[in-house]
């Protein structure tokens, strides 16, 4: 992996509630084309690279299972081949070799913007190399221009009951979508196994362009009275487009969102999320099919609900101590929750072993924007004091906050106070991660995903218990 890894980064209005219906919608952007030429030739050079590999070392073992891998999830087996991104113990995710810092600095920004761009961040997944601004702002009018609803989405989605979950409605919308597929289309054709990468990345630049607009539709729908979401402009970036529709008008929100989105989009391939999309885009089916699985996943309360449960956390702890709490009230706090067989949420990693560098470049964007918001005075202090009571404890080997212990809390000081639709947000910004990997996936030829499964009996019986 580290091999491979390593060598690609060197080489309008409807009679309802309306959604734009752009003109250029329907037909592929010239301004894609340079993205897909890039591609065209580093999957190429991959291509050289995993079949030379494959055959030098095909049989080589890389790692062994334990019982309790087995029973415990699969956890830590090496079992995926996953191009965009990696999870460094010590460093954090680095998105084709690049840290979250590295990313910060050298992604295009819009003129004046301190954030990047998540479109620069989706071209980097891709190729591994760095764009220009110009070629960020290429990727930008392609989603604009690709970011109208079939009629049908947009009648569903006004047509579902108030109580539906914002994630079930997002991942039924996805699932609709699907009529659009490029995919679908050239294989009920029949088109060679070696071009079904291409299809693949048509349909990835119109997933990703279309999610904001569904997302901001759910939004208006359940929190602002229905109304409409307005006009797409094709001069705007992603992120500022999303935040247009959603109706905010802050441009720190909108630099929060870019930041947000950028640093949530991919985190290795074994998460449930991204695994369930890998999983049934190896069935060949299409990449709306396939990403809907990974939103179904991420809906789970074990994996997208975590900055809820933060936020939810903290407000009990403001409830109860107050908004002046001493640093002996909190740590007292903290205590009674351990005590009680909960955990302090937000802190500790699966793979992890330091803070999280999603956290540390959440907390530069606070104190640079809201340094004296009493949630973020909490957050802080929480800093100083948790991770020290977690390694009292001894039984945690990653006592530092993840991403989840901030994202919440910046999104509830301008003004999203929903959290239901938090996940939503994670879900957009997933996207760009998972897609760029399905379009990898086929570029390689990877084959449908089954795994041999045993019973308990079996498993006995293998290792010697019976």
């Amino acid at each position: 992996m580290a091999l491979i890894r390593g060598c690609v980064s060197r080489l309008s209005n409807y009679t309802q509630k309306t959604i734009p219906a752009l003109s250029l919608v329907s037909r592929n952007s010239s301004d894609a084309v340079e993205l897909k030429a890039l591609l065209a030739e580093k999957i190429k050079e991959e291509q050289k690279i995993v079949k030379s590999f494959r055959e030098q070392y095909g049989s080589k073992v890389v790692g062994e299972v334990t019982v309790d891998q087995v029973y415990g999830g699969m956890r830590g087996i090496r079992g995926l081949v996953t191009e965009t991104s990696h999870l460094d113990p010590e460093d954090g995710i680095e998105f084709r070799d690049f840290t979250i810092p590295q990313i910060r600095k050298l992604l295009p920004k819009t003129p004046g913007g301190g954030e990047p761009l998540p479109e620069g961040l989706f071209w980097l997944l891709l190729t591994g190399e760095v764009p220009t601004l110009e070629q960020v702002k290429s990727v930008s009018k392609t989603w604009a221009e690709r970011a109208g609803l079939p009629s049908h989405v947009v009648t569903m989605l006004n047509n579902f009951p108030s109580h539906l979950h914002p994630m079930s409605q997002f991942s039924a919308a996805i699932t609709a979508c699907n009529t659009e597929s490029k995919f679908a289309k050239a294989y009920s054709e029949g088109v060679p196994k070696a071009t079904y990468w291409e299809h693949t990345f048509e349909d990835a630049l119109d997933l990703i362009a279309k999610l904001p607009t569904i997302a901001a539709t759910i939004y208006r729908n359940l929190y602002k009275d229905g109304s409409s979401i307005g006009a797409i402009d094709v001069n705007k970036d992603w992120s500022a487009n999303f935040t247009s529709m959603l109706g905010y008008d802050d441009p720190n929100f909108t630099e929060l969102i870019r930041l947000y989105l950028t640093i949530h989009s991919d985190h290795e391939g074994g998460n449930v999320s991204a695994h369930s999309v890998h999983l049934v885009g190896s069935a060949l089916s299409d990449p709306y099919l396939s990403f809907a699985a990974g939103m179904n996943g991420l809906a789970g309360p074990l994996h997208g609900l975590a900055n809820q449960e933060v936020l939810v956390w903290l407000r009990k702890l403001q409830k109860d101590l107050g908004p002046d709490a001493s640093e002996e009230e909190v740590k007292e706090f903290v205590w009674k929750t351990l005590k009680s067989g909960q955990v302090v949420p937000g802190y500790g990693h699966a793979v992890l072993r330091r803070t999280d560098p999603r956290y540390i470049v959440q907390r530069d964007f606070a104190l640079k924007h809201l340094p004296d918001d009493p949630m973020f005075k909490l957050v802080s202090q929480l800093y100083k004091i948790v991770p020290q009571i977690l390694l009292e404890l001894g039984k945690v080997k990653n006592p530092w906050p993840n991403v989840d212990a901030h994202s919440g809390v910046l999104l509830q000081y301008y003004g999203m106070t929903e959290m239901q639709f938090y996940t939503v947000l994670f879900g957009v910004s997933r996207a760009l991660g998972t897609a760029s990997s399905l379009v990898w996936d086929r570029a390689l030829g990877l084959p449908i995903e089954r795994p041999k499964s045993m019973t308990t009996e079996g498993l006995m019986k293998l290792v010697g218990a019976i």
